[in-house]
């Protein structure tokens, strides 16, 4: 058997009920979801409690006391005594479970290529032709286009003292060190403006936030982000897609880097001392942020998938672990009851992220 692995290929060959089953772990399954004491083998202490909760359809499983979470290739590699987040140990563990498992090793002519670098994620993307339109289409634009280029300008006299950010809890400090404040003119009239940098750290476009927290529509939205503008000749195109919120603040790849859905995630554990911490800015992970993360991330370094405990972050988790986790380790940290890392006071987080803080998480 092959001693090299493809790591996409093995998880997609194991399901969270195969595992489970494997290793005899029964759980009280509710609906799509399971739970019951936890089976790992280093489980602090010798408590029976429901602390394991599994996700059946999605794959994924979190331990409330271990800290440690993710898919079903990581509870298999535990289940036999190895360490997720040692990529050498991790690698042993997996040989060791496709032997278990008895699934074939692949090739090494089918290697998959790695993520590409920063640099080669480009900015000028193809334009519209002629022959790409409907043959009853009369006018194609053929502007080259440009996505997320500089801007020349910053917003000016933003209210940083906004009630919005104050009321939240957001200090002074946080709000100055992110650039945040209300706008009173322009396209983000009337909402939080929220300056978004490219991995260079060039301001490349804000983001606007309303001040309420309900009553969104189409025409009016939760979050307003730039839209396509033409200047001399060219046409200017924003793609969050392309981009994560604060990256540009980690200067050297890092060991450990905490992974959330939105902007005030991100304020809000930098404001409680975890700064290696970026945002999808979404419940979604495209390609070219995966690409991201991993070139943020050193080759041993660990990936800490910290979203929502909604629907939607629980998607959002499993998005960013199957695109990551074949290049880097990663550990899911859930929240339940629809909470959002915000939600967590201070003592809350340094008690969940405690055990990564200790091997240097998030400082």
């Amino acid at each position: 058997m092959s001693d090299w692995i493809d790591y996409k290929s093995l998880r997609a060959s194991l399901t969270l009920r195969a595992v489970l089953s494997r290793y005899g772990i029964d759980l009280k399954e509710r609906g799509d979801r399971g739970t019951g004491p936890c089976p790992l083998p280093k489980h602090p202490g010798t408590g029976r409690s429901a602390s394991f909760s599994a996700h059946l359809t999605r794959g994924l499983w979190n331990c409330f006391g271990c800290h440690v979470g993710g898919n079903a290739l990581d509870l298999a590699v535990r289940m036999e005594g190895f360490d997720p987040t040692d990529t050498a140990d991790f690698r042993r563990g997996a040989l060791r479970v496709r032997e278990v498992f008895g699934i074939a090793g692949v090739d090494r002519a089918t290697e998959r290529r790695p993520p590409a670098t920063r640099a080669s994620i480009p900015r000028t993307v193809p334009t519209a032709t002629a022959s790409d339109t409907h043959t009853n289409e009369t006018h194609v634009n053929t502007s080259p286009v440009k996505v997320n280029e500089p801007l020349d300008f910053s917003l000016k006299d933003l209210d940083a003292e906004h009630p919005y950010l104050l009321e939240r809890g957001f200090l002074a400090e946080t709000i100055a060190h992110f650039g945040l404040g209300y706008c009173n003119r322009g396209a983000m009239k009337g909402r939080v403006a929220i300056p978004i940098h490219d991995s260079l750290g060039h301001l490349v476009g804000y983001a606007g936030r309303l001040t309420r927290d309900e009553g969104f529509t189409d025409a009016e939205p939760k979050y307003k982000l730039p839209g396509e503008r033409e200047r001399n000749g060219v046409r200017h195109r924003f793609e969050k897609s392309r981009l994560l919120y604060n990256l540009h603040r980690l200067t050297t790849p890092t060991r450990s880097l905490i992974l959330v859905e939105g902007y005030p995630s991100v304020w809000w554990l930098w404001q409680h001392g975890h700064s290696n911490v970026v945002a999808v800015m979404g419940a979604d992970c495209s390609p070219d942020q995966a690409n991201l993360i991993v070139q943020a991330l050193s080759p041993d370094g660990v990936a800490i998938v910290f979203t929502d405990g909604d629907d939607a972050g629980e998607r959002c988790a499993a998005e960013l672990l199957q695109r990551v986790s074949p290049y880097r380790a990663c550990r899911w940290l859930r929240i339940d009851d629809d909470r959002q890392p915000t939600d967590l006071d201070g003592e809350e987080l340094s008690a969940l992220l405690h055990d990564f803080v200790e091997s240097g998480v998030g400082r």
